[in-house]
């Protein structure tokens, strides 16, 4: 949902400062390894029990992703290696994030079972990033849904920043990301199943190439006879 109604504006924003940021001689694989870092901070600080830490820390660790790639286009050394980096650094993140926060309700929460919802979240988080990569690699767009990485990462500064709301949150997380997973599985269905593309051409183009065909084979028969003409009349 982000990416379809705020990236565009996001970039507008992030573009200038990228540019800034560009002549301090930090590269975007640095930032991205900083955002890397920082995350792994917080997950220290969450599976210690300290919640509101953690949300800052988690905003703050959000900021070099956000930057990363505003800084490789406006130094001109955006690339597939980059983007890779990025997007398993993005994995990592979320894993230990949500790894940080089922520690710390293995330890509070009564029974220790409610451990497992955080890392069933991490389970549908990592199945709509394949879904997305996957239908990419197969020339498909798999972007969209009610529950993306930055939607992801909004609800839980709010459920670490209350801690009070943190196992709803994560309820209503799991519920999206289910919904998103669901989303995108029909999107690509539907993509995957349509006809090729040469086949949804109105009938009119059909004759019109058709036409500009037969015009290109008539020139190139006249151009044929009228050197052989030619070859005719300068033999002895």
């Amino acid at each position: 949902m982000f990416d379809g109604r705020w990236r565009t504006s996001v970039d507008r924003v992030t573009a200038p400062v990228g540019a800034s940021i560009r002549h301090s001689g930090m590269t975007a694989d640095q930032f991205t390894a900083l955002g890397l870092a920082m995350a792994v901070a917080t997950a220290v600080v969450i599976a210690s029990g300290r919640l509101f830490l953690g949300a800052v820390l988690l905003v703050l660790s959000a900021i070099p992703d956000l930057l990363d790639g505003a800084v490789a286009k406006a130094s001109g050394t955006a690339s597939p290696r980059g983007a890779f980096f990025d997007s398993v650094a993005d994995r990592v993140t979320d894993s230990l994030v949500l790894g940080g926060i089922a520690w710390h309700l293995a330890a509070t929460e009564p029974g220790g079972r409610m451990m497992l919802l955080p890392m069933a979240v991490l389970g549908t988080s990592t199945l709509i990033s394949y879904q997305r990569a996957k239908a990419e690699s197969l020339g498909y767009s798999a972007k969209g849904g009610l529950m993306e990485r930055a939607e992801r990462i909004a609800a839980l500064c709010i459920g670490l920043a209350f801690s009070a709301l943190l196992v709803p949150v994560l309820w209503l997380m799991l519920a999206l990301t289910s919904v998103t997973a669901v989303q995108r599985f029909a999107k690509v269905w539907k993509q995957a199943g349509a006809p090729p593309r040469t086949a949804d051409r109105p009938p009119w183009r059909d004759r019109v190439a058709n036409a500009r065909m037969w015009e290109r084979r008539q020139a190139l028969l006249e151009r044929r006879s009228a050197i052989r003409r030619d070859r005719a009349r300068t033999r002895p």
